[in-house]
Parts: C-alpha cells; sequence; structure tokens
C-alpha cells in the first residue's frame, strides 16, 4: 500500500498521515497514534497494523504487513473482519465494498 492509501477507515487516516504524525510526535507507545485523527478507535480493525507502523518506527527495519498488501486486499480483509462481528465502524466510515457472490 502506498502512502496516500487509508489504514484507518473509520477515520479516513492513510499512512502518510500516519507516518508524518509518528516522525513530528515520536508516539512513545502505539495506542498513541489514535492522537492522529483518531486511528484506530473505530471497529478496531487497524489497531494491529497500527503497532506494526509503530514497530517499525522505534526498531526501524522490519516490513509490515501494510508494505505487502494492496489496498484492495486490506479492504477485503476488513469487510470479513466486520461482517464477522468483530467491530463496528462509527457513522461516517468508509463503507464496506459488496459481498462477492452476493
Amino acid at each position: 500500500m502506498d502512502l496516500n492509501a487509508q489504514v484507518c477507515y473509520c477515520f479516513h487516516v492513510t499512512r502518510r498521515k500516519l507516518a508524518n504524525f509518528i516522525r513530528r510526535e515520536r508516539p512513545r507507545v502505539a495506542s498513541q497514534l489514535s492522537e492522529c485523527g483518531g486511528a484506530g478507535t473505530g471497529c478496531g480493525w487497524c489497531i494491529p497494523f497500527l503497532k506494526q507502523l509503530h514497530r517499525q518506527a522505534v526498531e526501524g527495519g522490519e516490513t509490515t504487513e501494510l508494505e505487502e498488501m494492496t489496498p484492495a486486499e486490506y479492504e477485503k480483509r476488513r469487510a470479513a473482519y466486520i461482517r464477522a462481528g468483530k467491530g463496528t465502524p462509527p457513522p461516517g466510515a468508509t463503507p464496506l465494498p459488496a459481498e462477492e457472490g452476493g
């Protein structure tokens, strides 16, 4: 996923916004990334990815899952997560894509 791709679909937070926030604010713990536009405080899907971005910034080197996934795959996996009842997007979140085969 490139820097303009959304990581938090609930609050429309992109990788670029998160990267800039991490660079400027130097959050001590991953949960402080929620201060970047509310990332991670909606359905919860993006929390593991926020943790990966934080770990990469702190420890360096490591490639995150986000860098290996296409935006379409990320969106599809988020939709499956929400449809499985694991999170509820707030009003105004990016709508889920249509279900495949339905």
